[in-house]
């Protein structure tokens, strides 16, 4: 259950796609129980459950989101030079650091709900608390599986997490929408509408406490049916130098605080453009705060949301990609770690590239698609969705290079990034939103410069770190070529569906499908992936056998 995996980059790119699969398949069942919610709750809902759930991300970021990542790092590096003694005590310091925290962090949102939030979304805010104690533990189990190169684990975990809180966000806001005695405290004379909006938002909270809680109990199980295993791999283990455990708690420390000021930095952007738009903008422009809190409901919570779920790959890459790097670099093999990165990047420029494009030109009817309410904002959505389709690209490589860069051991690199671009994008949404008439649209703009500068500084940073340079053209320029191509392919298909049967929901779907194939076949026709390359990927062999068959590669 703990064996480690080969190293090769067909492993590491198998391991990706098996958290990506997982992260992709979350994100759907998130799409698709977000369309009920939405209904349920309206968009005032969104608005105050989005406004709530940023701050909850911050003290989460700051606290414990980082520890699977961290964890796996400096366990990666013992298991990379067979201390298993060592690595099983960073493991158990690392719950030890997580409980400390975690009641710490948990207690605070609580108590100092009311600093960040609207008064109507105080309740939303305190109902998030306790997940975050119990974030803590799930991270740390996941990371220490994730540094065997194992990521089954995570990734059954993260549906079973989604699952759950689908189920239960669904029918909490139901049903304390529906229930006659109402005990959140809001302005007495509130009207209905943010009464209903605050009850299904805090249910919805409830079901994000409820997921994590259920993927805590199935990975603490795992772990219990693989002790045996771990207390094996210990005792073999013929090292005499053991980690006192002020060294251990130093080291987790030392490790997983670069890891938390990054992560929270490259998700500080999203509480700040949160503040400046439902806060500060309505407060100087003399603006109804329910109005653009519903606009920033539509925003994130569904142009956002769907704009993230390509990303999902991006993520699932850097968490495969952090324990190899740091073995590598343990045992000094840098031409291997620079074959690693030039090949993750690439793969995950194949699959963004044409999602970006996919949701440019296919923005309003896959908004209406995954949430069928949207009519009654079908612009906002769909341009707002248009205008973070390449924040996409840039996100995917931003975060691959950030996790590159921390398993490099430049854990300060992309802090210093994050500083710099949020810096940028900041000046940019409050001059966007107080001198033109962009509204919302000003932050969705911010938001795409801020992953481009992020992506520019930390691909710099780690071709500066590792004298790695990323090959241009079959990374970049053909597969936008093939991306165009099937681009154009799919919106006539789409235009054509909908001529005949006069429903954009249902005229996307044989446009969707038929992108696939055509991107496939355009990538391969313009020499934008070798033999070599597809053979790496998941079912590689079959992939190449097709594609000779087809006259497509020789």
């Amino acid at each position: 259950m703990l064996e480690e995996k080969k190293s090769g980059s067909g492993s590491i790119i198998l391991q990706a796609s098996i958290l990506a699969a997982a992260g992709i398949v979350s994100r759907i069942i998130g799409l698709l129980y977000r369309s009920p919610l939405s209904g349920i709750i309206g968009d005032l809902g969104l608005g105050y459950y989005q406004s709530a759930y940023n701050y909850y991300t911050i003290i989460l970021l700051i606290s414990s989101y980082s520890i699977p990542s961290a964890i796996s790092k400096v366990i990666a590096q013992k298991l990379g030079v067979g201390e298993y003694k060592n690595a099983h005590r960073l493991f158990k310091g690392a719950l030890f650091y997580v409980l400390v925290i975690g009641a710490v962090a948990s207690a605070f949102l609580y108590f100092a709900a009311g600093l960040f939030v609207e008064e109507a979304a105080i309740p939303v805010l305190r109902t998030f608390a306790p997940t975050i104690f119990f974030y803590g533990m799930l991270g740390v189990l996941r990371g220490y599986f994730q540094a065997h190169k194992s990521m089954v684990q995570t990734s059954i975990s993260q549906i079973l997490e989604q699952i759950a809180n689908a189920i239960v966000s669904v029918s909490a806001a139901y049903i304390l929408i529906n229930m006659n005695r109402y005990t959140a405290a809001i302005s007495a004379n509130a009207t209905d509408e943010v009464q209903r909006a605050v009850r299904g938002a805090i249910g919805s909270a409830l079901g994000t406490g409820t997921g994590v809680l259920v993927a805590l109990v199935f990975m603490f199980l795992i772990y219990l049916r693989a002790h045996k295993e771990i207390k094996g791999r210990v005792l073999t283990d013929t090292h005499t130098e053991v980690d006192s455990a002020g060294t251990i708690i130093k080291t987790i420390t030392l490790i997983v605080t670069p890891f938390i000021m990054s992560t929270a930095l490259y998700n500080l952007s999203s509480v700040i453009n949160n503040k400046l738009y439902t806060s500060i903008y309505p407060e100087i422009m003399n603006l109804d705060t329910v109005v653009t809190s519903s606009r920033y409901g539509i925003f994130s919570g569904k142009a956002l949301t769907i704009s993230n779920i390509p990303i999902a790959f991006a993520s699932a890459m850097a968490s495969a990609m952090i324990p190899s790097i740091a073995q590598l670099i343990a045992k000094k093999e840098n031409d291997e770690a620079r074959s690693k990165i030039g090949l993750a990047v690439k793969t995950t420029m194949l699959i963004s590239i044409p999602c970006a494009v996919g949701l440019f030109v296919l923005a309003g009817p896959v908004t209406l698609l995954l949430f069928p309410n949207a009519i009654d904002n079908f612009d906002l959505s769909r341009y707002t969705l248009m205008a973070l389709s390449v924040s996409v690209i840039f996100y995917a490589l931003s975060t691959l290079n950030s996790s590159i860069l921390q398993g490099l051991g430049k854990v300060n690199t992309p802090i210093i990034n994050a500083v710099i671009a949020l810096g940028i994008q900041t000046v940019t949404a409050v001059l966007l939103l107080f001198y033109t008439n962009l509204d919302v649209y000003s932050i969705a703009i911010a938001n795409t410069l801020y992953s481009l500068i992020m992506a520019i500084l930390n691909q710099m940073a780690t071709r500066r770190a590792i004298g790695y340079k990323q090959e241009i053209k079959r990374t970049f320029i053909l597969p936008l070529l093939a991306s165009l191509i099937m681009g154009g392919a799919a919106y006539g298909v789409y235009r054509l569906a909908y001529f005949l049967c006069h429903s954009m929901r249902i005229a996307v779907i044989p446009a969707i499908i038929v992108a696939i194939p055509v991107y496939f076949v355009a990538l391969l026709l313009v020499k934008g992936v070798n033999e070599e390359e597809l053979k790496s990927f998941p079912k590689g062999r079959l992939i190449v056998k097709v594609a000779k068959k087809l006259r497509l590669l020789r």
